[in-house]
């Protein structure tokens, strides 16, 4: 076996070859790809992404990018399709098919059935020349010169090369859409990611207790409320108006003081000015501003009424971090 330090090397040179290879794929931005942009653009169908062994795995990776910047996509493994699962082509559809060589066996019985089918085709091949290209209306070239593997046979460098064409299709057809940061959001409700984009303050303070004082409430009801509504703070109001907050700091720091308590009004120990937001607000926004104020909530304020309380657990409890 090699020495740590050989393997190294080993590692940095497969970098730095696939580095090469993506280079080299600038050049293949060309009249073709375009053409491909804009008959996707304008297609009424999906994407129909096929290919066999590794390319195959790329295409599913290529689908799933697709499907989640806003183009409808598919995958359709080559091998299947010749065994039934040509059904899946609609009227419509694009075809984009991935193969290094161009010249499988199952590649080279599928693509008449396409042809017959009358699908555009297109393909990402790593041979100009190969039966595959020189039957696809358009030919998007991701040839490498060589593998990573130093045998030039495990597909590294190609697929690597496959993946990236894969993604500049996707980008630039998520920018000709004018697709957004929230279009974004709606195809990813699920995750962190997407509740960043639509998960509202709104949507969380509703949750929680509303701690309340008057201004001339004693120390005890204030310890009383902020201990039973368990938020860490209490709004203090004047009527209806919200006049400021106590915390547990505040309380803190209330004790460190020679002071009467039995005398104390929960508008003599509280923070006036209170930081406050909107129902509307995205929570991600809400978590920017408590780290700038290092603060663990806000006071929820909707048109001067006082509505709640966002507390930080309830938005790490969401997985927004």
């Amino acid at each position: 076996m090699k020495t740590s330090d050989a393997l190294k090397k080993v590692a940095i040179r497969t970098i730095e070859d696939e580095a090469a290879a993506i280079k080299n794929l600038s050049k293949s931005v060309n009249d073709d790809f375009m053409k491909c942009v804009e008959h996707i653009i304008s297609s009424k169908g999906r994407v129909v992404v096929t290919g066999i062994g590794k390319s195959a795995i790329i295409g599913q990776k290529i689908v799933a990018t697709f499907n989640s910047t806003g183009t409808p996509a598919i995958f359709m493994h080559a091998a299947d399709a010749i065994h039934g699962d040509l059904g899946i082509i609609q009227k419509d559809d694009i075809i984009i098919c991935l193969s290094k060589s161009g010249e499988t066996p199952e590649i080279k019985v599928l693509v008449p059935l396409l042809k017959q089918h009358g699908s555009l085709l297109i393909s990402l091949v790593g041979n100009t020349g190969s039966y595959l290209a020189l039957q696809s209306d358009y030919v998007i070239d991701t040839t490498v010169s060589r593998e990573a593997c130093p045998n030039n046979l495990a597909p590294t460098s190609s697929t690597t090369a496959q993946m990236v064409m894969g993604d500049a299709l996707a980008i630039c057809l998520l920018e000709a859409r004018g697709f957004t940061a929230g279009d974004f959001a709606k195809f990813h409700p699920g995750g962190a990611l997407g509740k960043k984009m639509y998960l509202k303050v709104s949507d969380l303070y509703i949750r929680n207790q509303k701690p309340m004082v008057n201004g001339s409430d004693d120390i005890k009801k204030v310890i009383i409320e902020i201990s039973s509504k368990r938020l860490g703070a209490t709004a203090v109001l004047e009527g209806t108006k919200l006049i400021g907050i106590v915390t547990d700091g505040d309380l803190r720091r209330m004790l460190g003081k020679d002071l009467d308590l039995r005398k104390l009004k929960a508008r003599d120990v509280m923070s006036p000015g209170p930081k406050t937001i909107k129902p509307s607000t995205l929570v991600i926004d809400a978590l920017t501003m408590m780290r700038k104020n290092n603060i663990t909530q806000l006071l929820v304020v909707d048109r001067s009424s006082y509505k709640g309380v966002i507390h930080l657990h309830d938005i790490l409890k969401e997985g927004i971090i």
